[in-house]
């Protein structure tokens, strides 16, 4: 077997499939939030057996591990005839994974908005719908923008997990360049060094909304 050395063609290699991870990211941020909204809704439905039913399907989803939700995306729905290239299937594990985090941090945040704002917008005769777009809504996605900007860094580090599907996003992409230099050391150290600088900014910034929004504080 013939090793070479860890060069700059392998560097360019790795950045490229770093845009593969963070499309990833964006799909499943995007649709994973479009399904945690409706599953944040459910949990402060004024009807029980939706709250029942939402709350079991969060649970279901942070019981269960990323890496087998993948596997029945992919290797599941093969079975039943669904043959899905392996960006669709994950995308479709990872937008699953984030509904059901986001559905329960955005739920927290929705019962986090101070109860006379509830009781005034009722006092106005608001409806349901009104009461929420009106007035809980825009406070509660003010809440919520620090805890979802740190959530997304879990997500562009979990996308690592696709790479067991033969997803070439960045961590596949070093496993690739690690098979033919043979220097795991340099290769994933690179890597790391790229999650870092893509993850760090984002923590900050979730770090500085919380001051920035004072969220948390007293009021």
């Amino acid at each position: 077997m013939i090793l070479r050395s860890f060069g700059l063609n392998d560097l360019i290699f790795l950045l490229e499939s770093l845009r593969w991870t963070l499309v990833l990211t964006a799909i499943a941020l995007t649709f994973g939030s479009i399904a945690g909204l409706v599953i944040a809704l459910l949990r402060v439905s004024q009807l029980r057996v939706l709250r029942i039913l939402s709350g079991l399907y969060i649970q279901i989803i942070q019981g269960s591990p990323v890496l087998m939700i993948l596997f029945l995306s992919y290797y599941g729905l093969s079975l039943m005839g669904f043959q899905l290239p392996a960006l669709v299937a994950a995308s479709i594990s990872m937008s699953v994974y984030v509904s059901g985090y986001l559905g329960e941090i955005w739920r927290g945040c929705i019962q986090s908005v101070a109860k006379p704002q509830w009781e005034a917008s009722e006092s106005l005769g608001m409806t349901r719908y009104q009461q929420f777009r009106h007035i809980i809504l825009p406070q509660a996605m003010r809440i919520a923008l620090p805890p979802t900007t740190g959530f997304a860094v879990q997500v562009v580090k979990n996308t690592s997990i696709t790479s067991i599907i033969g997803f070439v996003e960045l961590s596949r992409a070093g496993q690739l360049i690690n098979n033919s230099t043979f220097q795991p050391f340099r290769v994933f150290l690179t890597v790391a060094l790229i999650y870092f600088a893509v993850c760090y900014p984002l923590s900050r910034l979730s770090g500085w909304l919380e001051r920035k929004l004072h969220v948390g504080s007293a009021h």
